[in-house]
């Protein structure tokens, strides 16, 4: 049985909100001392169980309460009801510069952070060269942090956080700060933490990235837990629950736009639903030159997705999305069509949109479609279905690996006076590992 490094037992926690202080004498005396606030929960009843050596990716919209339910974990905040169980040394990255004091240097600096984790300063000694060349701060590390960048804050506190040795590390999504290059460094060295059998918590603003490295999902909404499975089934009720908050937006909008003095008109969803998202998929269809004939295609084979959809009134800001993924939920193809630069002009009513690949380069495997439809630039989600279409393919060669590139092959070989002659080959299909 499975060792348990994280248990969150039916933990909640509350935050007054105060809309009004008394700061004189007279008010306090007037109103008693008793100054008017609201509760807000920011996490009700999380029950969650992390085993040794899973990595749980936490997904939710801003304000869902991920920061809170880490800041518990790492004992920072105290749950209002339930608590935490933590079993092994645990490392934190909650939030830029934190555990930093801005008034010391970057080498003072790895030295409170070590002790705050629990080493002694051999300890710090022996890992203190490794903290400076994973951050790649050797020519600032004595220099006040308070004149870091944030980048420079951000790779600091990772390599503090990944060389202390911890049992169980916990990353918030202060990742987004780093540069790309940095990002892959983390990243490698996330996995290389995997590989060992630690347990990793991190919470993520990319569904990507969380289904690309996290074993399990945790989707929070609103404080409480609405998803704890696989990346892709949770993937999928994060974008529903991103769908849902964007009604309830709208429809809290509607109520408000009253006239001074009347009565507030009732609110249909469907009103709401199309002021929000005015153009829904309805259909997927895959097709390719064996449908109806045959379960599968043929790789090299054309393939054509249409999406077909509803709108409810005109747009010019719609674009379409379609993703392929393979079994792992490795998102392999990422396509819209404002990246191909086709601007679509919808009119209300019904149509459909078609994404047509010339030639599908991957070898078998059962692929699986999901689509969607956002504003362009990708600022608003007007629609998603994930998983909303498989596509499985044959391939009918010896080749293996994971997609075929069409490659010349030549010879050039010595003759017998010393010249060079080229012999031509044929095409062949070439595979290459992920």
């Amino acid at each position: 049985m499975a060792t348990v490094a994280v248990d969150v037992q039916g933990v909640s926690k509350r935050f007054r909100l105060y809309h009004q202080k008394y700061t004189s004498l007279k008010e306090r005396v007037i109103h008693t001392g008793r100054t008017p606030y609201t509760d807000l929960w920011a996490l009700r009843d999380i029950n969650l169980e992390v085993n040794e050596g899973d990595t749980v990716g936490i997904l939710g919209r801003n304000g869902s309460g991920k920061s809170t339910l880490l800041k518990c974990v790492c004992g920072v905040l105290q749950p209002t009801e339930g608590q935490v169980v933590v079993r092994g040394k645990l490392a934190g990255l909650l939030e830029l510069g934190a555990g930093f004091q801005p008034d010391l240097t970057g080498r003072q600096n790895i030295y409170l952070n070590g002790s705050l984790l629990g080493l002694s300063k051999n300890e710090i000694d022996r890992v203190f060269d490794d903290i400076v060349a994973f951050a790649e701060l050797d020519q600032f590390i004595d220099n006040q942090v308070k004149f870091y960048s944030s980048g420079m804050y951000v790779r600091l506190g990772f390599a503090v956080a990944v060389n202390v040795d911890p049992d169980i590390l916990v990353i918030d999504e202060v990742l987004a700060v780093g540069d790309e290059r940095f990002q892959r460094k983390c990243l490698d060295r996330v996995k290389q933490f995997q590989d060992q059998g630690r347990t990793i918590i991190f919470v993520s603003q990319s569904p990507d990235q969380v289904r690309s490295v996290a074993d399990k999902v945790v989707v929070l909404s609103d404080g409480h837990m609405v998803a704890n499975g696989g990346p892709g089934e949770a993937v999928r009720i994060f974008r529903e629950h991103l769908n849902e908050a964007g009604d309830v937006l709208a429809a809290d909008q509607a109520t408000e736009e009253v006239a001074p003095g009347a009565a507030p008109a009732p609110v249909r969803v469907v009103e709401t639903t199309d002021r929000l998202h005015p153009i829904r998929i309805t259909e997927v269809l895959p097709v390719h030159p064996g449908t109806g004939e045959r379960p599968y295609l043929i790789t090299g084979e054309p393939l054509t997705v249409t999406l077909r959809y509803t709108a409810a009134e005109p747009t010019t800001t719609a674009s379409f999305v379609v993703d392929i993924s393979d079994d792992d939920g490795l998102v392999l193809m990422h396509t819209t069509s404002s990246d191909l630069d086709v601007h679509l002009a919808i009119a209300a009513g019904t149509g459909s949109v078609s994404f047509r690949y010339e030639s599908f380069p991957f070898l078998d495997g059962l692929y699986t479609v999901s689509v969607g439809i956002e504003g362009r630039g990708g600022g608003q989600l007007y629609d998603w279905k994930e998983g909303a279409a498989t596509v499985e393919v044959m391939n009918p060669t010896r080749s293996v690996g994971v997609v075929a590139l069409p490659v010349a092959v030549t010879l050039d070989q010595e003759t017998a006076v010393g010249t060079w002659t080229p012999v031509s080959g044929a095409s062949v299909a070439v595979e290459v590992e992920r």
